[in-house]
């Protein structure tokens, strides 16, 4: 008795850790070159940028909504500011300009969404759903579907460049934004408002918690997230790319639901999160590194997903 109690203490405290461990040792027994530092350094950079959006997505999720529309935001926030970037190549007013212009239109659709489900009442997912075609719409129009080519060649360190020739800057900037979303979360009012919201809205409501603005205001959290992914997206490729992030939305809630998030909310961590990003970047990795194709890392990823909820759904019964 007491040993499956233990084993039920392990699972509850540990299971995100306990899967890392299990695909890093399958992944060094299928590649010698799994467990290098140029590997892991890779890893950092390529993961980044769906880490940053899934910070947001898991804002969201304990919230209890959910956001359709972050790889569409971050398409048409890499779109804006590359076109500003072009036009001012050589100047680095336009490159903050351009960068600024892609935070603040990201906002803005991120404000929009809150305000239909806050004040409006829309269903989360319509409501982003909406907003997810009408950004990807916007990402398209701005250029009639073609990429920006040519930008200035400052603008690709945010994204691409490194510090000491090794450390991804876009995985620095990953590393601070998880540890501030964590901290938030951890000792602010308004992060624990987000437990108490995700976890029973009208009882927070009663109790004195402004759930309007902090829908509203987690929303805009969301898409500006969205949005610097954009950023660092197009500086990365030195592209601006109108169908960049396809998928990152599912990206997202994927790696908040292993990370520990519920989806009926007032549950989840930003440092969950960030493990689960990195789970889910170990099986692309692996992959590639092996030559397998990709559609097999789909299934793989859907397994792990079933894996990860069926074990939560463990957890939690065990907490109750």
């Amino acid at each position: 008795m007491e040993l499956k109690l233990n084993v039920r203490e392990i699972l509850k405290k540990y299971n995100l850790i306990i899967m890392l461990v299990i695909f890093i040792i399958i992944s060094a027994a299928l590649s010698p070159n799994f467990l290098t530092f140029n590997n892991f350094f890779n890893l950092l950079q390529q993961a980044s940028i769906p880490g940053i959006v899934a910070i947001g997505m898991t804002l969201v999720i304990i919230l209890g909504g959910i956001d359709l529309s972050v790889g569409s935001v971050l398409a048409f926030s890499g779109m804006i500011t590359s076109m500003v970037v072009y036009r001012f190549t050589g100047n680095m007013l336009g490159l903050i300009a351009g960068c600024l212009l892609g935070i603040v239109v990201s906002a803005l659709m991120g404000m929009f969404t809150g305000v239909l489900i806050s004040r409006f009442r829309l269903p989360d997912f319509i409501a982003s759903l909406a907003m997810m075609e009408i950004a990807r719409g916007a990402a398209l129009l701005t250029t009639s579907g073609n990429p920006i080519f040519g930008l200035d060649e400052t603008f690709h360190i945010p994204g691409g460049g490194f510090i000491f020739d090794k450390v991804a800057i876009s995985g620095v900037i990953w590393i601070i934004l998880t540890a501030i979303a964590a901290l938030l979360l951890k000792f602010t009012v308004f992060g624990r408002s987000l437990f108490a919201i995700g976890g029973n809205s009208e009882a927070a409501m009663l109790s004195g918690i402004k759930t309007k603005r902090n829908y509203a205001i987690t929303y805009v959290a969301c898409a500006i997230l969205a949005g610097l992914a954009g950023i660092l997206t197009a500086s990365w490729m030195s592209t601006g790319q109108p169908t960049a992030g396809t998928g990152y939305e599912l990206d997202a809630i994927a790696a908040s639901v292993i990370g520990g998030a519920s989806l009926s909310g007032g549950a989840g961590s930003v440092v969950g999160t960030f493990g689960g990003v990195f789970l889910l970047q170990i099986i692309t990795n692996i992959f590639n590194l092996v030559g397998l194709p990709s559609y097999y890392q789909r299934i793989a990823k859907g397994l792990i997903i079933i894996f990860a909820l069926l074990l939560n759904k463990y957890v939690s019964k065990e907490r109750k």
